[in-house]
């Protein structure tokens, strides 16, 4: 009996940890109780973002940033 509730939380650990991002987003809206919509579009269009590139709006910012200021430090030291 107990091999078997071990296998099953096993089992369960093993489906719920590659969904970590779509459960921190869903907890982030739960928390909120007030959000317009703009937030719920903006959250939706994130969930797209993140499905589809594996990576956040907020992350391809980041990114796209920092390869930004890379260059233009390349460019004043040159």
């Amino acid at each position: 009996m107990i091999k078997l509730k071990l296998t099953i939380l096993f089992i369960i650990l093993i489906i719920v940890s590659g969904c970590s991002e779509f459960a921190l987003l869903a907890s982030g809206a739960s928390i909120a109780g007030t959000q317009n919509a703009y937030v719920k579009a903006y959250n939706g269009i994130d969930m797209m973002t993140i499905m589809h590139s594996e990576k956040s709006i907020k992350r391809h910012i980041y990114d796209k940033g920092k390869e930004h200021v890379q260059t233009l430090t390349r460019i004043v030291n040159d």
